[in-house]
């Protein structure tokens, strides 16, 4: 089978490895599509540990949608031919594995494979292009439910990239009344705003007067700022926490869903006088798979257009240096 190896920084062997077999209670699916992840561009461009734990000499990728090819005897409830999405957690039977199940690799072993926990099954409804997106997505679904959003209140996020529209998205799913993106990159606010969408360029534009013309006043400890419930970091800078603290009403709270490395300075005194809540959100459960596949069957958001670029295997390292490019690409795939 055609398989993708990591070899370091800048180092995707492509090569062949032997096919997998099932055992009695696994199947071996083939792989349709797979998007490729921020954590995947970082290991790519800065090296091991600045992204998912990805082994050197191991094969990676986690973001995919499959076809079922062979089913061990004593498989139930999945069949040869179905289309199913391999859940990273358990993909592979250790959580550790969770960035590198295969997805760019041609065939994935999924050990003792169960229904609606190794694997879920894509509806007819949903393309195997939107379908590879499914991973992403409940990433952000994540993000937004560790909000506990409630209908009618508030948010901006920080990224537009595939988690940040995601996240998104959801809060708008749960009852989010407005919600802005902000990014550095036209081109991804761009997208945002064709999905209906505020954006704010903050590179460019005062934020918080941009956030008080959209979503009106509220009190602050160092004043008036933007009437904002909820803050979603999903893009990772390091200024972004210090523009929380800074502007975020009383009782307002944040989720940081980007992947950061180092640590980041909290002032301790402003949260609790501000009554702020900072909250982490890494990964996702089988509620918010569950969720993103009935948002993806329903159609209400045009998921597909947030993919901008198609490649085929052979040409993994080119469609990883244009993920890189955030004035140029949004989700980049590849398929087989």
């Amino acid at each position: 089978m055609r398989a993708a190896i990591y070899n370091g920084r800048k180092n995707i062997l492509l090569t062949e490895l032997p096919t997998p077999s099932a055992g009695d209670d696994d199947i071996v699916v083939r792989n349709i599509y797979a998007s490729i992840c921020g954590t995947d561009v970082a290991v790519y461009q800065h090296g091991p540990n600045t992204g998912h734990r990805v082994t050197l000499g191991g094969e990676f990728g986690h973001e995919m949608v499959s076809e079922v090819v062979e089913v061990g005897k004593d498989v139930k409830g999945i069949h040869v031919g179905d289309r199913i999405y391999p859940y990273p957690r358990l993909a592979k039977g250790d959580s550790k594995r969770a960035g590198t199940v295969g997805g760019f690799s041609e065939y994935v072993l999924i050990p003792n494979a169960k229904l609606n926990e190794q694997v879920y099954d894509i509806p007819d409804q949903i393309s195997s292009k939107t379908a590879c997106l499914i991973e992403p997505f409940t990433v952000g679904w994540r993000a937004a439910r560790r909000a506990e959003p409630k209908k009618g209140e508030n948010a901006i996020v920080f990224g537009a990239g595939t988690i940040g529209l995601a996240a998104a998205i959801a809060l708008k799913s749960f009852g989010c009344s407005q919600v802005m993106l902000c990014d550095y990159s036209d081109f991804r606010l761009n997208k945002a705003k064709t999905l209906g969408f505020a954006v704010c360029n903050n590179g460019r534009e005062d934020l918080r007067e941009t956030a008080k013309a959209y979503f009106g006043e509220a009190p602050c400890l160092t004043g008036v700022t933007a009437d904002v419930d909820i803050y979603i970091d999903a893009a990772g800078a390091e200024s972004i926490l210090e523009l929380y603290q800074s502007m975020g009403k009383f009782e307002s709270r944040m989720v940081v869903v980007a992947v950061l490395a180092g640590k980041r300075p909290v002032d301790i005194l402003n949260m609790t006088f501000a009554q702020h809540a900072l909250i982490g959100s890494g990964g996702y459960f089988p509620v918010d798979v569950e969720d993103v596949i009935t948002m993806m069957v329903s159609h209400k958001w045009d998921i597909e257009s947030i993919i901008t670029h198609d490649f085929s295997w052979e040409d993994l390292p080119q469609a990883i240096e244009k993920a890189s490019c955030v004035n140029e690409a949004l989700n980049v795939v590849i398929h087989y």
